[in-house]
């Protein structure tokens, strides 16, 4: 332990002459380095330049249009009042029985709910076809008022083609009637052939109302007048089988010829 002593008394000599070397201060401290505040932009920064957008073209594409065919608004069944004119599901024919016949001295048109037909020409035949549909078996009705003189006839016609014929029930207003077949010639001239024909007390003379219907259904051909069914008779002849159903009025050698219809009714026999 004695040995000990003479160690530690120099150490500690050594430490005392240190401290008086360097005054007793505190050896100063290095400050810390400086902080610079930390921003945070609250938008982002706008670029100083724009970068070129793709060029937008002038025109817009070509789109393919898909066209629907209109539907069409004719009815197979129906009655037509003439509260319009006639649409283009009715075509006209002109037939003449003499060389001085005009067709053109002679106007049909819808006024005031009635279909008007005004003859200021003789023997002028006048049909009106409905063209939208072709009847196999069809009932076809009239309700006309001749204002006109009394020599005149109302046709009902059925299982009518442009290029061979039809069959014709005329009524005429003397009270006779006549069931004809019209038949297209290679000319195109029409010529009638009499199926059946007679006379009826139900026919209104004169300046009266009356009301036609015909049916052409499978092999029968039937007339009523009126409400009287007044002939109905088989047709093996001719043979007509399907085709469009129209009206038909005619003058003769005695004017005016003024007929007025308040409707046309086109029914399943």
């Amino acid at each position: 332990m004695k040995a000990l002593r003479p160690l530690l008394f120099i150490v500690s000599l050594i430490s005392i002459v240190g401290l008086a070397c360097s005054g007793g201060a505190t050896p100063p401290t290095q400050p810390p380095p400086p902080t610079q505040p930390v921003v945070i932009p609250t938008n982002p920064p706008l670029p100083t330049e724009v970068p070129p957008t793709e060029e937008l073209p002038t025109e817009a594409p070509a789109t393919e249009v898909v066209t629907e065919e209109p539907v069409s608004q004719a009815e197979e069944f129906f009655t037509e009042e003439f509260d319009t004119p006639l649409s283009g599901d009715w075509d006209i024919l002109t037939v003449t029985g003499s060389d001085d016949a005009d067709p053109d001295e002679v106007t049909v048109e819808a006024d005031n709910g009635q279909l008007v037909w005004d003859f200021d020409s003789e023997y002028v035949y006048y049909y009106i076809f409905y063209n939208a549909f072709e009847y196999e078996d069809v009932k076809l009705e009239v309700r006309a008022d001749n204002r006109g003189r009394n020599n005149n006839s109302i046709s009902l016609i059925c299982r009518y083609n442009a290029d061979i014929g039809w069959y014709e029930f005329n009524i005429a207003n003397n009270g006779l009637y006549d069931i004809l077949y019209a038949e297209v010639e290679n000319d195109g001239d029409i010529s009638y052939s009499r199926v059946a024909n007679g006379g009826s007390n139900a026919i209104n003379q004169g300046m009266d109302v009356n009301e036609y219907a015909i049916t052409c259904d499978d092999e029968e051909l039937g007339l009523f007048i009126n409400g009287d069914e007044v002939i109905t008779i088989p047709e093996r002849r001719y043979g007509l089988r399907s085709g469009q159903v129209g009206v038909s009025v005619s003058s003769f050698n005695v004017l005016p010829i003024l007929i007025e219809m308040d409707w046309i009714r086109i029914s399943e026999p």
